[in-house]
């Protein structure tokens, strides 16, 4: 927190650089440059005698585990460079979210009943959030932001889980002092999307921007998810990349709701709610009985939920075990079973471009076994992930860009860090569930008897965390020494 002014001045000195380096592979000056401008249409749009926060929100992709969340079953995901950023500060009267690209959104914390006229809106969101936190106890009060994204709308990557996930932190810091942990954000922000913007969703998208890094997401209880890291693909060798094929899948929400109202329809023969509740084995085991009760498509929907949470944790273990190419083959599993079985890459409406269909088919000849391509997200004519060897960039950007515009690659980097706020000369701490432990400006280079402090907190986290143990490693607290980032409830590493 600082003036308007002083951050500005912080920013341009570089003292912030370290801290963006961790997110972002941009040079500094873009970087620094994206902040400013964000600070720019702050002060002009809200005035500078303000305090000011800077915060990110992640968006997320994920690699395995299509259309499972909704379901209990397993996801594997990863939070991306891509975020949504804002300057922010506490504010009276009601809250206000603005930027160049999307205009204003408000909401009061004091009026916080669901508003039929605000479905699909950002004002939903940011109500739908305070309505949230409320709910499980939490408080609220209002603020004024100015936001950035680089998200883009449609791309796959879930600008709307971001966007949520951001209310939460700011939310979070300004009046809960880092107590409400990142999983309560992102079930929050499932509640908002749900609730109060009117589409369905899983609690997926959500916690991998709260959270940060790959991680491999059990969601059989979804309000209490459990998760495990994993490391990151070779980027040396493979660039992972999006390709937006451009057609409008605004008007398909019939067709996604379908999806797990398909496995809900498999789950309901055995008097459950999720198929997570049903054993795979009774499944399999009835299948006659539920080609009789239910349907073919809820048939092969239920499939395809079975062997993708499976191969969600194949995949986990893939990269655990740093056999990328065991990886790459069950990518490609997956694409072909949301193809065939889950039926969310075609788009069925009579008439329609079919996109992503051409998309996979383009991609599969150019990349071979060499690489791997599948539907990514909520699938029908959004976007396709790709894993491109990079002697094999040029010849496939080229035929992408052909057939859907130049600007429909969307290269990704994976991003360590989940939700954050940015924390000048502070070291700052808060665990799962937890308080805020410590906050201590640090000495550019720690002294022994700072490592000593710093290994007497891991010992002290490990008596106070609810929720798991926090490692900290001398190297990060060198990094931290200069402008850092403070989480939603996990500090830089986990």
């Amino acid at each position: 927190m600082a003036q308007l002014s002083v951050l500005r001045e912080e920013i341009l000195s570089g003292k912030y650089d370290a801290a963006f380096s961790r997110l972002y592979p941009d040079p500094a000056p873009a970087v620094r440059e994206r902040y400013l401008s964000v600070l720019a249409g702050f002060e002009e749009r809200f005035g500078a005698e303000r305090d000011v926060y800077l915060f990110s929100a992640p968006g997320r992709t994920e690699l395995g585990g299509n259309h499972t969340d909704h379901n209990g079953g397993k996801v594997l995901a990863g939070a991306v460079n891509r975020d949504v950023i804002c300057a922010a500060a506490k504010a009276e009267g009601e809250s206000v979210m603005t930027s160049l690209a999307f205009g204003e959104s408000r909401a009061d914390a004091s009026d916080l009943l669901r508003r039929p006229e605000e479905l699909g809106s950002s004002q939903a969101l940011m109500r739908g959030v305070m309505a949230g936190f409320e709910k499980h106890g939490y408080a609220v009060g209002n603020f004024v932001a100015f936001t950035h994204s680089t998200v883009p709308g449609g791309s796959g990557i879930s600008s709307s889980a971001a966007f949520e996930v951001l209310l939460g932190t700011i939310l979070n810091h300004f009046y809960n002092n880092g107590a409400v942990s990142p999983e309560e954000i992102a079930v929050i922000g499932r509640f908002a999307e749900a609730e109060y913007f009117g589409k369905p969703c899983g609690v997926m998208d959500q916690l991998a921007s709260a959270l940060g890094g790959i991680r491999l997401f059990d969601l059989t209880e979804p309000t209490e998810p459990q998760h495990s890291a994993a490391p990151a693909f070779p980027a040396d060798s493979h660039i992972l990349c999006l390709v937006k094929v451009g057609e409008d899948h605004a008007d398909l929400t019939d067709c996604y709701a379908a999806l797990p109202a398909r496995m809900k329809r498999v789950a309901a023969v055995f008097g459950k709610e999720r198929l997570s509740q049903v054993p795979e084995a009774e499944f399999f085991s009835s299948l006659p009985r539920l080609r009789e009760e239910t349907d073919d498509d809820c048939v092969l929907a239920a499939v395809h939920f079975y062997h993708e949470s499976r191969r969600a944790m194949q995949l986990a273990d893939a990269l655990e075990r740093c056999h990328f190419p065991a990886y790459l083959d069950l990518v490609r599993a997956s694409g072909h079973s949301s193809f065939e079985h889950l039926g969310n890459v075609r788009i069925p409406v009579e008439g329609s471009r079919q996109g992503a269909c051409l998309a996979l088919a383009v991609a599969e000849g150019i990349l071979g076994s060499c690489g791997a391509v599948r539907i990514h997200g909520g699938g029908f004519g959004g976007t396709v992930q790709c894993y491109v060897p990079r002697y094999l960039w040029d010849k496939f950007a080229s035929a992408m860009e052909a057939l859907f515009g130049e600007d429909c690659l969307l290269p990704l980097c994976f991003r360590a860090d989940g939700a954050c706020l940015f924390e000048p000369c502070f070291l700052f701490l808060s665990f799962c569930g937890g308080v805020a432990f410590c906050k201590k400006p640090l000495p550019h280079t720690p002294s022994p008897k700072t490592f000593e402090f710093l290994f007497f907190i891991k010992k002290e986290a490990f008596l106070h965390q609810r929720k798991g143990f926090l490692f900290f490693s001398p190297f990060t607290f060198t990094f931290l020494s200069s402008p850092a980032l403070s989480h939603t409830a996990t500090p830089l590493t986990s």
